[in-house]
């Protein structure tokens, strides 16, 4: 009997630290109320994003697995003052949400349909793309933190501006600039995407769908 109890005491252990690590959030960024976006000066240098060289990449969760995917970056543009950002905004074409984990026949085409909102009656379930076709990116602010970058703005999805701030590397030479974030986490339900979410809906059980997303953005722009 003591050995089956340290048996079962054991599992749960392990379960107990399975579970934490799945719930591990990489970066989580604060969400606050918008603020001011960040002004150019005249002296300062624009450079324009590159879109095919530019990608938001995403990472969705629920407790039987997981979906990766990629979201397109239509336009943006960084102003620069010695060799510093001062300010700086991008577009997002939600048009473009693809899920990178599925083969096409296999849940793909289904999925991408889902999170986009064209599926008749499910059309507000995630990102509503019919009424919110664009997301956008406005910077706020820049500043040090722990030895990182923190890049600082307002993320508008759903037609709902907040300001959040991730760590991100900058690369400047004479001709473009890279902006790559590290992974960060965003809780969904701050933008109204409410879809399969235990802190909105009760009764649940193991279906519902995590509130965070983790994602990565990277921005290449070149000298105007």
């Amino acid at each position: 009997m003591k050995k089956q109890s340290l048996k079962l005491a054991m599992v749960a252990v392990f379960a107990a630290l399975s579970i934490a690590c799945k719930n591990d959030k990489k970066n989580e960024a604060q969400t606050n109320e918008a603020e001011v976006a960040a002004n150019s000066s005249e002296e300062a240098i624009k450079f324009n994003a590159l879109p095919t060289e530019s990608t938001i990449e995403w990472v969705g969760s629920k407790p039987t697995g997981s979906h990766t995917g990629t979201i397109a970056i239509e336009s943006g543009v960084f102003s620069l003052k010695n060799d510093m950002i001062e300010s700086g905004s991008f577009s997002i074409d939600m048009n473009s949400i693809t899920v990178t984990d599925l083969e096409p026949g296999n849940g793909k085409e289904n999925l991408e349909a889902h999170l986009k909102g064209n599926t008749e009656g499910k059309e507000d379930h995630f990102f509503n793309v019919k009424e919110h076709p664009k997301g956008s990116f406005e910077i706020t602010g820049l500043k040090q933190a722990e030895g990182q970058t923190v890049l600082e703005g307002n993320l508008t999805l759903k037609g709902i501006k907040k300001n959040i701030a991730f760590p991100v590397n900058i690369s400047v030479n004479e001709n473009n600039i890279v902006v790559s974030s590290e992974v960060f986490t965003i809780n969904r339900t701050d933008w109204g995407v409410n879809y399969g979410s235990k802190s909105i809906f009760e009764d649940l059980g193991d279906k519902f769908i995590n509130d965070d997303i983790e994602l990565k953005i990277s921005i290449k722009a070149n000298k105007a």
